[in-house]
């Protein structure tokens, strides 16, 4: 199933293409297989002479419409290396890292469990985590580690300790950034009646954005009483996870997309989001799709998970609710998950690492060893990735289950880790009995091109945001300041705030108020009402000397703009 360009028919598949194959039953369990390929397309590629772009909608869209012929399907990295990985003898290189606190013991099982399958990887162990952060390194990944990781294009890990407090990154975030790995794929599904839910029949995919929003990680205390964290929404970030969610669905027979943000109060950031994805969702009229505030989004989901299928999301609402959906389908414990990028690919447990538990021999590995599944598939070794998931299966349905999974009605053997892993080894070759399984379905994910439309930006404004504490917190103060401070110039003060809602000019509101003002200036207005005359980077610099000269302390701006005549920029709450 390809995605054809609206003005016309195409026949022909995409460039860039990811691969997702999954077996499953509607109320059983589901089981995923990966493989991806991607050609990059450029303006000097040979493949770009192919490309076909159509004049797209005749109203204005953030997204560009196109569609891409190309050659057949390949591995890229088999290609390159001069191999089939699905038929070749020799070892795929896979960089490995065992992690911190449960990590090194489910991390050794999963490696047992993948030699006693002779899957056809070399693992390469690499250093990450708490004791690399210790050494100061922020990133928690040493020099070494990245050079394997480069060569390799492939990591399987274990779950990561990354250290409280300032100073450091997380190292989940830094792999997922600096790699370029734009999704993260969660199948949930339930193993009724083998692992206790109350929902038999659930298999939720959850599609989560996995770069932007706010895990950028730019955050700064502002002042002595204030901190902030930028949330990040961009256009080809959100048309490109967004667009996978779509084909995901095409591809596995699927019925319906939701999407989920908090538009109705981040209108700029998740309303772009939202905007992005009923555009696309134009292209898929065969697809249901419907978008969800995100507090009755999760508040459903965790009622009736039943009535979701795919579910696409900004990066923080995706971290969250997928792990509520694998808690309510049985346990977090299950679930691996696969980060999937245009050049590398990390597979892992959607677990932390419960450094209380480690060193018990009581974890469950379950998740690794499902994100392990997944990194062969991906890799083309669809026979060893089978042989595993089947034995997994096969191990939970004999009741042999770790502490996490117990119960008395379902169980036969409370399962150390050692025990499960020995388990799945010795039903290599067996399959479950109940557990049926669907045909593999293809996803082609064109690469994001750039909109043909580019808006007019126009400055109209600016905010000014100061540390200020003096007796009383009375804005009207700040107020007569910066009326001083402006005077002469092409801009006036509008409004100041304080966390978000105005409190000048007007009555003072009941609301708190703290240490932290923003103050709005526009260009002075003209005849009509909300009519601001444009300035320039120079008005700015003038206005902030002057702020200065009179002894406040401005700590940052924010530039008012408006892009083809609308507002760019949020109102405070009462402006």
């Amino acid at each position: 199933m390809f995605t054809a360009c609206p003005c016309k028919p195409s026949t022909t598949p995409l460039l860039s293409t990811v691969r997702f194959e999954a077996l499953c039953t509607p109320t059983q369990t589901l089981r995923a297989a990966w493989q991806y390929t991607y050609a990059p397309l450029t303006l000097t590629s040979p493949m770009y002479a192919r490309a076909r772009t159509c004049q797209g909608p005749t109203m204005f869209s953030r997204i560009s419409t196109a569609s891409w012929r190309a050659t057949p399907i390949i591995n890229s990295r088999a290609a390159a290396a001069g191999r089939a990985f699905s038929t070749g003898p020799d070892l795929v290189p896979v960089a490995v890292a065992h992690g911190d606190g449960i990590g090194p013991e489910i991390m050794d099982g999963t490696l047992r469990i993948l030699d006693a399958a002779k899957a056809r990887i070399d693992p390469i162990p690499v250093k990450m985590g708490l004791g690399v952060y210790e050494t100061g390194v922020s990133t928690g990944i040493s020099d070494e580690a990245w050079e394997v990781i480069h060569r390799t294009k492939l990591l399987l890990k274990a779950p990561i300790t990354t250290p409280r407090g300032g100073g450091v990154k997380s190292l989940n975030v830094t792999m997922r950034k600096t790699l370029g790995l734009f999704a993260n794929i969660r199948p949930c599904f339930a193993m009724a009646p083998f692992v206790p839910t109350n929902f038999p029949d659930a298999n939720v995919v959850v599609v989560r954005e996995n770069e932007e929003d706010l895990y950028g990680g730019i955050e700064h205390q502002q002042t002595a009483e204030v901190t902030q964290c930028l949330k990040l929404i961009s256009v080809p970030g959100s048309e490109r996870i967004i667009r996978y969610a779509f084909e995901y669905a095409v591809a596995n027979q699927r019925e319906r997309v939701t999407c989920v943000t908090k538009s109705n109060i981040m209108k700029i950031t998740d309303g772009l989001f939202e905007q992005i994805f009923h555009e696309v969702a134009r292209e898929y009229p065969q697809i249901r799709a419907d978008h969800m505030i995100v507090d009755i989004g999760a508040a459903r989901l965790a009622a009736d998970p039943t009535s979701f299928d795919v579910v696409v999301l900004p990066n923080l609402y995706g971290d969250v609710l997928s792990d509520i959906v694998a808690e309510v389908l049985g346990s977090v414990g299950l679930a691996g998950s696969a980060n999937i990028g245009s050049e590398y690919a990390m597979f892992e447990a959607i677990h932390g690492s419960a450094p209380d538990i480690a060193g018990a021999n009581i974890a469950n590995p379950s998740g690794l060893i499902s994100g392990s599944i997944k990194m062969l598939a991906h890799l083309g070794h669809l026979d060893t990735a089978e042989l595993i998931h089947n034995a997994w299966l096969k191990t939970i349905e004999d009741g042999v289950h770790p502490a996490d999974i117990y119960s008395e009605a379902m169980s036969v053997v409370k399962a150390t880790t050692s025990q499960f892993s020995d388990a799945v080894i010795n039903n290599l070759g067996k399959k479950p009995a109940t557990i049926t399984t669907r045909r593999f379905g293809r996803v082609v994910v064109p690469p994001v091109m750039k909109s043909p439309f580019k808006p007019v930006k126009t400055m109209t404004g600016v905010d000014v945001f100061l540390d200020w504490d003096e007796e009383g917190r009375d804005p009207a103060v700040i107020a007569k300041a910066l009326a001083a401070a402006s005077a002469g110039l092409p801009v006036e003060l509008a409004m100041i705030s304080n966390r978000g809602t105005k409190v000048w000019p007007g009555p003072l509101p009941a609301t708190m108020r703290v240490d932290h003002w923003r103050c709005r200036f526009r260009g002075k207005a003209g005849s009509n009402p909300g009519d601001f005359a444009q300035i320039n980077h120079g008005d700015i610099t003038k206005l902030l000397d002057a702020v200065a000269g009179s002894g406040l302390d401005f700590i940052k701006i924010e530039t008012l703009c408006d892009f083809d005549g609308k507002a760019g920029f949020s109102k405070g709450q009462g402006e």
